[in-house]
């Protein structure tokens, strides 16, 4: 086990107790000592979400894909519904907070991380192959949750605004959870062979010892623990670099999309060099659908229990270009073969939505 895997989420409980001592006065101020604090903040933060997937990946290697690949997302998606909570349900209300995240996290998936995937496989192998169905199964539920939680509300008539009613919010919730609740089903237990490909089947099922089994999973709840614990610290660092920049209220969910989505990205990556673009696929669009799944129902329940207001409808510009990615990835993925062009064009698409959130 490598040092840092310990050793982050360690420094992250013991940074976490040293801000709630009041007579240190240990915390982000605008000041030199404010920064060197968010310094620490940053680097402590990163690392503990690295340890954090590198538990999950432990204890993934035991129980095999494609349990090891969801217990990674699932993990990613307790540190995504905390930053998301503590940011949008602070002090400073940022209603479009979840909205803008979760869109962020299906451009960065389904255009940087898939195009990014594709590009690095296609150049040392020219093509790669996949299990079609299985992705089949992927876009066909992503299309749906993205529609109804990202584009519907725009479009109801109960409320004015791009918000759903309380019945309306309450209902879209369940429905996702169910039809998220039945993905999972299919991928691991019903159809579990369409996500599993033939490196997958190979080396997916190396087994760590019992101790090191047991170590990774004390040091994964822990590291859970610290990022949602030091998320609100964390949140007054985006507040301020987000106002010493200018930049506009969707760079928050950006930033939030790429920290939890850092490790798996790496992770996705690794797996295309290694000619397992299956891998690759389940992390990526594994991501997208457990954003929308859990993300959607749990911030809504916060937002309902405190009595915050929810915007989940996106503006028609970010409408086309959510169109536009579900457009691309079918007809990328329609063949079961990739190779460098799929891989280009869906990062012309990322990089139209990076310009777009800093220059709209």
């Amino acid at each position: 086990m490598p040092r840092s895997a310990w050793v982050y989420p360690t420094l992250a409980v013991l940074l976490f107790a040293a801000t709630a001592i009041p007579s240190l006065g240990i915390g982000f101020t605008h000041s030199v000592a404010g920064l060197v604090f968010a310094a620490v903040l940053l680097v402590v933060l990163f690392g503990t979400v690295f340890a954090a997937v590198h538990h999950a990946e432990v204890i993934a290697e035991r129980v095999g894909e494609p349990f090891g690949t969801l217990l990674l997302t699932l993990a990613v998606t307790i540190i995504e519904v905390a930053l998301i909570a503590t940011l949008m349900l602070g002090e400073q209300e940022v209603p479009t907070l979840a909205r803008d995240t979760v869109f962020a996290v299906v451009m960065i998936v389904c255009n940087g991380l898939v195009g990014a995937c594709i590009l690095a496989g296609g150049l040392r192998y020219r093509e790669q192959e996949f299990q079609i169905t299985g992705v089949n199964v992927y876009l066909c539920v992503l299309t749906v949750l993205a529609t109804i939680t990202l584009v519907m509300p725009n479009y109801t008539l109960e409320t004015p605004g791009p918000v759903y009613s309380h019945l309306q919010l309450a209902f879209v919730s369940v429905a996702t959870i169910v039809l998220y609740g039945v993905f999972l089903y299919t991928q691991t237990i019903r159809h579990r062979d369409y996500f599993i490909g033939g490196k997958q089947e190979e080396n997916g099922h190396a087994a760590a010892s019992g101790g090191v089994l047991v170590m990774s999973v004390g040091l994964l709840i822990v590291s859970l623990v610290a990022v949602v614990l030091l998320a609100k610290k964390f949140s007054l660092v985006v507040d301020a670099g987000a106002a010493a920049i200018g930049a506009p209220p969707a760079f928050a969910g950006v930033v939030v999309a790429m920290l939890v989505l850092l490790p798996e990205s790496i992770a996705a990556l690794s797996a295309a060099r290694k000619n397992d673009l299956q891998k690759s696929i389940n992390l990526a669009l594994g991501s997208s659908l457990a954003t929308i799944g859990l993300t959607i129902p749990a911030v809504s329940e916060a937002a309902y229990l405190l009595d915050k207001t929810l915007v989940l409808g996106l503006p028609s510009r970010d409408i086309v270009l959510l169109a536009m990615t579900m457009l691309v990835s079918m007809m990328t993925f329609g063949t079961g073969r990739t190779n460098i062009l799929f891989g280009l064009v869906h990062l012309v698409i990322f990089a139209i939505f990076l310009l777009l959130v800093f220059v709209p």
